[in-house]
C-alpha cells in the first residue's frame, strides 16, 4: 500500500545505515524522497534504488552543520518536489570514546556542530516551510546515550541530549500549528557506517549483551518507528524521544 504517495520526504544522513533504509522505507511507501550527505557515491547509490522502487530522488550534497549548505539543500528540495511533508534528521557523528580530559576541543566542537547545530539548522528551515504551507511531521535522531551514557561519551552524549531538549522545545512551540516534532533513541543498531567500523566491534559485543532482546538492531527497526512516527497512527504524538533498544534502557 502506498500510503505516502504524493507526498516528499527529506532523510539527512541517507547515504547509509539508518538514513538509507528510511529512505528507502519512504520509497516503498510511495514518497518521493530528498537524500542529504556528504558521502556522494553512497547516496547516489540509495536515489537509484529508489528511483528503481518508482519514486523520485534528488541527491543535494550537504554538510549540516553549515547553515547555507542546509537552506540551499532545503530549497532545492522544495524547488524540485514542490512540497516537504517529512524531515528526517538523521546525520551524526561519533567521536573516539575518550574521558573528558582526554577529548580536544575540536573534537568537542565537531559532535556538536554536526549532531546538535544540524539538527537545529534542519528544523530551522524545515519548520519556517511548514508554518506557511500547512504543517508537517519531523523526526530527530537522538540515541539511547542521550537518555543514559557510558565512559568517555561527554561529547556524544551531550549532542544527543541535547537533540532531545530540542526536540521538545521545538514541539511545544508549534503544536497548535500542524508540525508534529518526535525523536528516535535507537540503541545498538548493526550494519550502520559507525557500528561496523572495526574498533567498535567490542563494544557493539558489549552491547548486545546488554541488551535484554540479546540482539542488536537493524536499520529497518528505525525505519519503521520513523514511518509510524510520520503516520496519522502518530497523530497524536508530538514532544517524544522514543528508545528503540531492545530492552537497553528498561535497566
Amino acid at each position: 500500500m502506498k500510503s505516502f504517495e504524493g507526498k516528499v520526504a527529506l532523510v539527512t544522513g541517507a547515504a547509509t545505515g539508518i538514513g538509507r533504509q528510511t529512505a528507502l522505507s519512504f520509497a516503498s511507501a510511495g514518497a518521493d524522497v530528498a537524500l542529504l550527505d556528504t558521502a556522494v557515491t553512497a547516496a547516489e547509490e540509495t536515489a537509484h534504488e529508489i528511483e528503481k522502487a518508482g519514486s523520485r530522488a534528488l541527491f543535494v550534497r550537504a554538510d549540516v552543520s553549515q547553515g547555507a549548505d542546509v537552506a540551499r539543500a532545503i530549497g532545492e528540495t522544495i524547488g524540485s518536489f514542490g512540497r516537504l511533508d517529512y524531515a528526517f534528521n538523521n546525520a551524526g557523528i561519533a567521536p573516539r570514546g575518550m574521558p573528558i580530559t582526554e577529548l580536544s576541543e575540536e573534537e568537542w566542537d565537531k559532535a556538536i556542530a554536526v549532531n546538535l547545530k544540524g539538527v537545529w539548522l534542519c528544523m530551522k528551515h524545515q519548520c519556517a516551510w511548514m508554518l506557511e504551507h500547512g504543517g508537517g511531521v519531523i523526526v530527530n535522531t537522538s540515541s539511547i546515550m542521550g537518555l543514559v551514557s557510558g565512559p568517555g561519551l561527554s561529547a556524544y552524549s551531550a549532542s544527543k541530549a541535547g537533540v532531545i531538549g530540542l526536540t521538545r522545545s521545538v514541539a511545544v512551540d508549534y503544536a497548535s500549528r500542524g508540525i508534529r516534532v518526535n525523536a528516535i533513541c535507537p540503541g545498538g543498531i548493526a550494519h550502520t557506517a559507525i557500528t561496523d567500523r572495526p574498533e567498535n566491534q567490542q563494544d557493539m559485543a558489549q552491547l548486545r549483551l546488554a541488551t535484554p532482546m540479546q540482539r542488536l538492531g537493524e536499520p529497518a527497526d528505525i525505519a519503521g518507528t520513523v514511518m509510524w512516527l510520520c503516520s496519522p497512527g502518530a497523530g497524536f504524538v508530538t514532544g517524544q524521544a522514543i528508545a528503540v533498544d531492545g530492552g537497553f534502557t528498561i535497566w
